[in-house]
């Protein structure tokens, strides 16, 4: 019996990846289905472009990457990913697209994080994340405390500038207020925050299958840690037929928000090649949390355990008025996780909003100004613009 079960699954393997690999082929250009299987580094280096890969160690002893697009002498910029998601948002829709490289072609030095627990930053020098329950202990509330420090002093350091601009997406955005409120001190280096789909206050969610998500939580009953890590397995198995196909695509949707008219189908299989990227379920507990509490907090432990580290029941608000750098606030109406109303009200609450743009289509999603086939002409170029305006210091070495 075990000998039938062995070759019967051997067979259901082969006929799968037979399946995948006929309809792939079938659809797809092969330039699109290599850069579903290249890493970010390579995926830069296919397109000619200078890449250099630096690796930075927290003061909590997590080891992130940073992949740049080398532009020695120019000024740096930096740019972070999403929940979910990498380094390679900012190069995945390729050089005529993509924000990564559009920054680089005028004349920036470009620096993309990747944050704890994803696929290029899911190492410590103690901690074995496949073994120990204690890697996973964060949630965004770290990244923005740790990880964008340890980075941003890094690339300072390399670079010899003393500011740096900043680019942010979603959760890119939710570490960077973290970041400024809980260190203000790091409002001095930035000469621009580009906030892109900005999430603080998520009363107004609309995904509806973030439910779920709690529901599952809640099941799990913190037995699960690590949350979509990034595998082949995934992106494969949204290329067997059209059928699977078009159900990954609906399940971005219900997150994101349906935009088919931004969507370059082409390229679905790169998009899902990369994305997901994976995390830890605590970063979307503490969404979750923001979305009951109706608040821009702490992580909520409990009552007894929030006396223990915050000396009050509830955890405090984050406080939005110390994060003075110049933010610019980029968002869209089909945004099913950042709502414009939400974002009105950070914008009335952060000090120094010196741009802020709502999108008038309304199908543009959440991903709408990373992978959107508008992006670069509707918001890159203005970014670009409204960037110019706040200099760099002087290049010190």
């Amino acid at each position: 019996m075990l000998k039938i079960n062995v070759i019967g699954s051997i067979f259901s393997m082969y006929a799968i990846a037979l399946l995948q690999a006929t309809y792939l082929d079938k659809t797809y250009p092969k330039s699109v289905i290599q850069d579903a299987v290249l890493d970010t580094a390579q995926l830069i280096a296919k397109y000619k472009y200078p890449i250099e890969t630096h690796y930075v160690t927290t003061e909590d002893k997590y080891i992130l990457c940073l992949h740049r697009i080398s532009n020695r002498g120019k000024p740096p910029v930096f740019l972070m990913h999403g929940l979910l998601d990498s380094s390679a948002a900012w190069v995945i829709m390729g050089p005529t697209k993509s924000l990564g490289y559009y920054l680089y072609d005028n004349d920036y030095d470009v620096w993309m994080g990747n944050a704890r627990g994803n696929r290029y930053s899911r190492n410590h020098t103690d901690l074995n994340p496949d073994k120990d329950e204690l890697f996973w202990t964060f949630s965004w509330h770290e990244i923005g405390v740790n990880d964008l420090p340890a980075m941003l002093d890094y690339v300072l350091k390399q670079t010899g500038y003393k500011k740096i601009g900043y680019f942010g997406h979603s959760q890119g955005t939710t570490a960077f207020w973290v970041m400024c409120a809980m260190h203000p001190k790091y409002n001095e280096i930035i000469t621009m925050m580009h906030a892109i789909a900005p999430v603080a206050f998520m009363k107004h969610l609309k995904a509806p299958l973030l439910p779920l998500a709690q529901t599952a939580l809640e099941a799990a009953q913190n037995r699960i840690s690590e949350f979509m890590p990034h595998t082949k397995w995934f992106w494969k198995s949204c290329f067997l037929s059209k059928l699977t196909e078009v159900a990954c695509v609906e399940a971005l949707f219900q997150i994101m928000g349906r935009d088919l008219p931004q969507t370059n189908m082409t390229m679905l299989p790169a998009i899902l090649g990369h994305f997901p990227a994976g995390c830890n379920l605590k970063q979307i507990t503490h969404y979750l949390q923001l979305v009951e509490n109706d608040r821009f907090c702490l992580f909520d432990y409990g009552l007894e355990e929030n006396m223990k580290l915050y000396k009050q029941s509830s955890p405090p608000d984050y406080p939005l008025e110390k994060i003075t750098a110049p933010v610019g606030l980029y968002y869209t109406l089909n945004d099913y996780l950042t709502n414009d109303v939400d974002v009105e009200r950070l914008a009335q609450l952060l000090p120094n909003v010196v741009k802020k743009k709502l999108f008038p289509s309304k199908t543009w999603n959440h991903m709408a100004l990373i992978w959107g086939i508008d992006a670069r002409e509707a918001a890159c170029k203005d970014m670009l613009e409204t960037m110019k305006k706040y200099p760099y210091t002087t290049y010190t070495v």
